[in-house]
């Protein structure tokens, strides 16, 4: 039996972030600017903030607005990629997130939780993922290599807050996750999750009291909440060559809060 080659490194690739105008999906496409690949910033609303991202490489990088709920969206949005870059998207971060807000005060209880509000993360979060990687699964088989890097939540692990229509769309990425890693290991394209806890600050925490970062800080053995900088680094370890033979899995970067 050969010994499979190395994997592309980072600044081979041609990433697409989702959701990456803002938030924690900004932090992310700078990481794999700062680390030389070439990266697709999917934005819906941000526009300004996309731009102003893609001008910190101009050469490199390609804010595109799409709605990643909508496939022929998304499908344009792939065909524009590689027509600006001339090379097909070969990995992709599922971070796009539909509105939501961590306010534990707000949140849907169990008797006011609807199916419309479950149904709305289903279609951000879960839709999402199924359009980008079947817009994509072409191009990846071939280049005989593709990355899928889903972004999770350690509230599957520990509902620590039982946000219901959040975390149960979360849970069903991580089981398309493993299927998905399942279904497209035979073509050399690894499925992954990175899972992070309440990160210290992005527009959906804005919201959360200063009283419930303190609480988690001090029951993480880092003593400290996790920043979105340092959870896009730990994601660049699943779109290098060294995770070449790591699929199906779910790292979560939370300081040690959760252990899976």
């Amino acid at each position: 039996m050969s010994t499979p080659s190395l994997s592309p490194r980072l600044n081979e690739q041609l990433v697409l972030v989702t959701g990456a105008g803002r938030g924690l999906g900004a932090h992310i496409a700078r990481a794999f600017l700062r680390e030389g690949a070439r990266v697709v910033i999917n934005y819906l609303n941000s526009e300004a903030a996309a731009e102003a991202i893609e001008g910190e490489a101009p050469e490199r990088a390609l804010a595109v607005r799409a709605d990643v709920c909508d496939p022929e969206s998304v499908a344009a949005m792939i065909a524009a990629a590689r027509k600006h870059f001339g090379a097909p998207v070969t990995t992709v971060v599922n971070n796009a997130l539909p509105r939501f807000q961590f306010n534990g005060d707000a949140r849907p209880h169990a008797d006011t939780l609807t199916w419309e509000s479950l149904n709305q993360q289903m279609e951000g979060i879960l839709r999402g993922a199924l359009n980008t990687i079947q817009a994509t699964l072409p191009g990846m088989r071939e280049a005989g290599f593709g990355r899928i890097i889903n972004v999770g939540t350690n509230l599957v692990q520990n509902p620590v807050v039982p946000y219901h229509d959040y975390t149960a769309a979360k849970a069903a990425l991580l089981a398309f996750t493993r299927t998905m890693s399942q279904d497209l290991g035979a073509d050399n394209i690894t499925v992954n999750m990175v899972s992070g806890g309440l990160l210290r600050t992005t527009d959906a925490s804005a919201a959360t009291p200063e009283a419930v970062f303190d609480l988690i800080a001090a029951s993480t053995p880092l003593k400290r909440v996790t920043t979105p900088a340092e959870f896009a680094d730990a994601l660049m370890f699943f779109a290098s060559p060294w995770s070449r033979s790591v699929t199906g899995q779910n790292l979560v970067v939370d300081g040690g809060l959760v252990k899976n």
